[in-house]
């Protein structure tokens, strides 16, 4: 499942045909390629989502330091946004997004692509897409978060990297239209990063600040950054952990088991491994 782009800044929105083979191109140019007599993929590193990932780790320990100085209400509007941030992910770019598990009218899709814009996990169109290459291809090199690459690449090391070429190339077989045809997902894509500043870390500010006299300080670090922390590796667990560790009570040759601990992480049962 996926976690802020690996690739760099956004492609600016096209087809999904034009941005596959745009991406096929750049990969090209040096993206998890073998080279001549090498013994495994080419690892070109994205050094600027290793230095942000890093800061917002480090960010989000210091702000385990700040819980006791802080309003409860802040504590419990911090657990709010936590709870909107999955249903973001789980019920919206997870279920109806990727899968088409139910169909939902358009004030839902509306609520649901704000509170994904909250978790700041790319957009809806590049996690389903992604998503949809990862179940496809599940634990081979075109696989965006191979488990097979171990559980470090699987949970966050997977984004430190440019993405394997055959991610690019499989992935460019599949059909994307249906999610281009929604105008919701079209307009989130196109004013993500707007959205993503507002919903992720603007509202969940203001609103303890504005509402309840919380510090700014206090409500920017457990509000946006811890709890935008929290719930990037509850989903990245179910890459990486839910792949790895539990029981397999429907099929014992597949590498994906079901985790109680990630479940209860994940909210609503919705650890079923992506």
């Amino acid at each position: 499942m996926p976690g802020p782009a690996a690739d760099g800044a956004q492609v600016p929105f096209r087809n999904a045909k034009e941005e596959i083979r745009a991406r096929v191109e750049g990969s090209e140019a040096g993206g998890g390629q073998q080279g001549p007599g090498a013994r495994g993929p080419r690892q070109n590193i994205v050094w600027r989502n290793v230095v942000l990932m890093s800061l917002l780790h480090l960010g989000a320990v210091y702000s385990l330091a700040l819980i006791p100085t802080a309003k409860p209400l802040t504590l419990l509007w911090a657990y709010f946004c936590f709870l909107l941030t999955a249903l973001g992910v789980t019920a919206g770019a997870h279920r109806l997004w990727s899968h088409r598990s139910y169909k939902a009218k358009l004030p839902l899709r509306i609520f649901l692509a704000a509170a994904n814009s909250m978790a700041f996990q790319n957009d809806i169109f590049e996690w389903a897409r992604d998503h949809r290459v990862h179940h496809k291809y599940s634990e081979t090199d075109a696989d965006p978060h191979n488990a097979r690459r171990g559980f470090f690449f699987s949970h966050i090391g997977w984004l430190f990297v440019r993405k394997h070429r055959d991610v690019i190339e499989k992935g460019s077989k599949l059909d994307f239209t249906d999610l281009l045809a929604d105008p919701v997902v079209r307009f989130q894509r196109k004013y993500y990063k707007i959205t993503v500043v507002l919903m992720c870390f603007v509202i969940p500010t203001l609103v303890p600040w504005c509402f309840w006299g919380e510090s700014l300080w206090n409500s920017y670090f457990l509000a946006s950054i811890l709890r935008y922390t929290i719930s990037l590796n509850i989903t990245w667990l179910v890459n990486s952990a839910a792949h790895m560790y539990g029981n397999r009570p429907y099929n014992k040759h597949i590498s994906p088991r079901q985790n109680p601990l990630v479940t209860l992480g994940a909210i609503a049962g919705d650890a079923t491994p992506m």
